[in-house]
């Protein structure tokens, strides 16, 4: 969640059992080194690293996370050549939001794919056609998908019952993302929870200029009644009007609790 975590949050959720992140799409090369330090410091379970694909993949990233070996490495937006992770023992996923994207990545050697369904929040992974074509819901996506690989369900999972209605449907594992956002250790602003707490969900590119859903607020309304700039640009007009905030469609069944509470929920539907 860039921007919107710190990277000390994957240390806590690797204590509790599960695989912390480090969202790396905004941090400069020396940032993400000591990021991934610190998080090494401070836990020995498994994490990994995210970035944003080419053309968006910030310079000499990938050196970093070559250099320093995180578990695993994950990439959204489009295809991060696999093969340099991979002779380095790191796994890799890749983003789909459509069969055909899912196809691709496997087609390019990741060791799983991450399938992001509509409800997800934040920025849409679509690589492959239209952004509409790649708003399908978390459920259909997943009996859509026909690779060889694990399916990482994404999107709308804030529970045991989310995570086994989406075992049921063929995913090995799943990836959270707002539930989070409202566990104390996040330390998310409370402006942002009560959004998502009180407005509704939408996907637009009015934020960013690329599709991503948040809370509909009035800024966010104001944004919605122009043409927005391409991705990043839209990002600095945006700012002058005020805040938005990313969140997915569950948002409001999430609930406030400590980070590895909310592991030991999303457990529970594994067991």
């Amino acid at each position: 969640m860039a921007n919107n975590q710190p990277a000390s949050l994957a240390a806590v959720v690797a204590d509790a059992g599960g695989l912390g992140t480090i969202p790396a799409a905004a941090l400069s090369p020396d940032a993400l080194r000591d990021a991934v330090r610190d998080v090494r410091a401070a836990t020995d379970g498994p994490f990994g690293v995210n970035v944003f694909a080419p053309p968006f993949l910030r310079d000499r990233l990938v050196e970093v996370v070559l250099a320093e070996r995180p578990r695993f490495f994950s990439f959204t937006f489009g295809i991060v050549d696999t093969a340099p992770f991979r002779e380095a023992g790191i796994a890799v996923l890749g983003t789909a939001t459509t069969p055909e994207e899912a196809a691709a990545l496997e087609a390019a050697g990741v060791d799983a794919v991450v399938a992001q369904g509509a409800e997800a929040g934040g920025h849409r992974g679509t690589f492959l056609g239209s952004f509409d074509d790649g708003l399908v819901p978390l459920d259909e996506l997943l009996e859509s998908i026909s690779v060889s690989v694990p399916v990482v369900a994404a999107g709308g999972i804030v529970d045991a019952g989310d995570v086994r209605r989406v075992r049921a449907r063929g995913a090995a594992a799943v990836q959270v993302g707002t539930a989070f956002l409202f566990t104390r250790e996040c330390g998310t602003a409370r402006e942002h929870l009560d959004a998502l707490r009180r407005y509704e969900t939408v996907v637009t590119p009015a934020y960013t200029g690329r599709h991503m859903r948040a809370a509909r607020t009035p800024v966010l309304d104001e944004l919605m009644q122009s043409e927005p700039l391409p991705f990043p640009e839209q990002r600095a007009v945006s700012a002058r009007l005020g805040p938005v905030y990313m969140g997915g469609a569950a948002a409001r069944r999430a609930k406030t609790q400590s980070a590895a509470e909310l592991v030991a929920e999303l457990a529970r539907g594994f067991a």
